[in-house]
């Protein structure tokens, strides 16, 4: 059998994560190893570890550097997504849709991390 256990993305600046990830979005931290950082989100972990370090363990796969266009998103699910939209908003943090109610009966909000990835802030389905 094969699980899902967890996801790292790259990032630029470990403080910056921290500040999003910890301090506006209010996950506790699981670990920390130098610039590797994992969070706690329930059964999986969402990890998170600088280009530069990423490159040296593997130094023959190019790791894209910057702030560009992402391939996925992140969900975090959330009762209150106005009120954790807006707290993105209030640390000066790029937003993408503010809260909106689907045809299904979800908010959603999309708001961006300090390295670009889209983040999805939904109620529960």
């Amino acid at each position: 059998m094969i699980q899902y256990g967890y996801t790292i993305l790259y990032v630029e600046d470990t403080a910056r994560t921290l500040a999003f990830y910890r301090d506006v979005l209010g996950l506790p931290v699981k670990a920390e190893h130098g610039s590797y950082i994992e969070f706690e989100t329930g059964q999986t972990t969402l990890a998170f570890n600088t280009r530069e370090d990423v490159q040296q363990l593997i130094p023959d796969y190019p790791i894209p550097s910057g702030k560009t266009q992402q391939t996925l998103e992140i969900g975090f699910i959330t009762d209150d997504v106005p009120t954790l939209f807006q707290k993105v908003v209030e640390a000066g943090y790029e937003t993408i849709l503010a809260p909106t109610q689907k045809p299904w009966g979800q908010v959603v909000a999309y708001v961006l991390d300090p390295d670009g990835h889209l983040i999805e802030l939904c109620t529960p389905m």
